[in-house]
């Protein structure tokens, strides 16, 4: 089963899949899958395709006035890290880390990423399990589900 989805994750089109189609197959998989799915280059496909839409996915409205550094720091067969600016409704992304300080650190495991940026997780709760650790602006933390459009699952 694993390597059925496993093929079926190479073979994806990422840029074609929405985020709707994305939840759904993040849904359909345990974490212990996830982790077993998401390795090597899929892996860096799969983290490229989700930080290249976080501009696209970013409520400007919401986001208006927001001016931060968030660092996350996705741990699993090895730590990638890449960071999202908010500035005044504009979201900017680049990988590894840059040289301002971030407001926000976020560090969790591959499934945890992907569960949050897909809908799948409650934040709070993840966060409260420490399946998220949180460093620097608490309150930043708990309004990012606002500053972007994450599917509903």
């Amino acid at each position: 089963m694993a390597q059925d989805v496993r093929s079926l994750l190479a073979e994806l089109d990422f840029a074609s899949v929405t985020p709707e189609e994305f939840a759904r197959i993040v849904k359909g998989l345990s974490a212990k899958e996830i982790t077993a799915l998401v390795r090597g280059e899929l892996r860096d496909r799969v983290l490229g395709e989700v930080f290249g839409r976080m501009g696209r996915q970013l409520r400007p409205g919401a986001a208006a006035g927001v001016r931060a550094v968030i660092r996350w720091r996705i741990t699993g067969e090895r730590e990638a890290v890449w960071e999202t600016v908010l500035a005044d409704g504009e979201c900017m992304v680049r990988q590894g880390a840059g040289t301002d300080a971030p407001r926000l650190t976020m560090t969790m495991g591959d499934a945890e990423f992907l569960r949050l940026v897909s809908g799948n997780g409650n934040p709070v709760t993840m966060v409260l399990t420490r399946k998220i650790k949180v460093a620097g602006d608490l309150g930043l933390a708990a309004n990012m589900h606002r500053y972007f459009d994450i599917p509903k699952v």
